[in-house]
């Protein structure tokens, strides 16, 4: 009967406790980082928010995660100031 049971290897204690720490430790990263993207992202708004009125709906984050680091990239739309009709630009 004991042969129809599955027998654990001695060894595999530790191999599944190093896959643990690895697992937390990646997921422990992510929250962190996500923590610091939330922050960059307000204080992008505030930022950009101070010398242009722009539409949080046209504000685009994305990141891009490599092995050593990540790539945040923004696109913003920003509208023009237009002049009103008849004045010159001043030099």
């Amino acid at each position: 009967m004991t042969r129809l049971i599955a027998q654990t290897p001695a060894g595999s204690a530790p191999v599944a406790r190093a896959r643990l720490q690895s697992l937390l430790e990646y997921d422990r990263s992510l929250i962190s980082h996500a923590d610091l993207l939330s922050v960059l992202r307000e204080e992008i708004f505030a930022l950009v928010g101070r010398h242009a009125a722009i539409d949080a709906n046209k504000v685009h984050f994305m990141v891009v995660r490599g092995s050593t680091a990540s790539t945040l990239t923004v696109d913003i739309e920003v509208p023009f100031r237009t002049r009103p009709t008849g004045t010159t630009a001043c030099a």
